[in-house]
């Protein structure tokens, strides 16, 4: 039992390191924006059929490729992507509807936009 609490720690403790790690590499050469990002659906009013990762830029919302909402935690936690918006760190280029990031860094809680109301 003692080791399957130990193992239940460890697991746990990696998954929430490695949930916030940055996605891709920096490019010096490219403006480096700071973003408000959640869920499209539950967050931003998008529309579609699932809860995915979405961006706000300006006053308008796209929804994002090159990372999904689950590698950044749980999406349905109190601080996840459906119950909050959150501020990101982010390069990357329009695609259509969509923001195409290359590299994105979830911030800390502290830079939490406020809650839809």
């Amino acid at each position: 039992m003692k080791a399957f609490l130990i193992a239940a720690i460890s697991l746990s403790i990696y998954q929430t390191s490695n949930a916030q790690a940055p996605v891709g590499k920096i490019d010096p050469t490219t403006k480096l924006d700071t973003l408000e990002v959640a869920c499209g659906m539950c967050q931003f009013d998008m529309t579609g059929d699932d809860c995915a990762l979405a961006a706000r830029v300006n006053t308008r919302t796209y929804y994002v490729e090159g990372t999904h909402i689950d590698k950044h935690g749980d999406a349905h936690a109190k601080d996840g992507f459906c119950n909050m918006i959150r501020k990101a760190e982010v390069q990357g280029a329009f695609s259509g509807e969509k923001y195409k990031v290359t590299y994105f860094k979830l911030l800390p809680l502290d830079k939490v936009a406020p809650k839809k109301p």
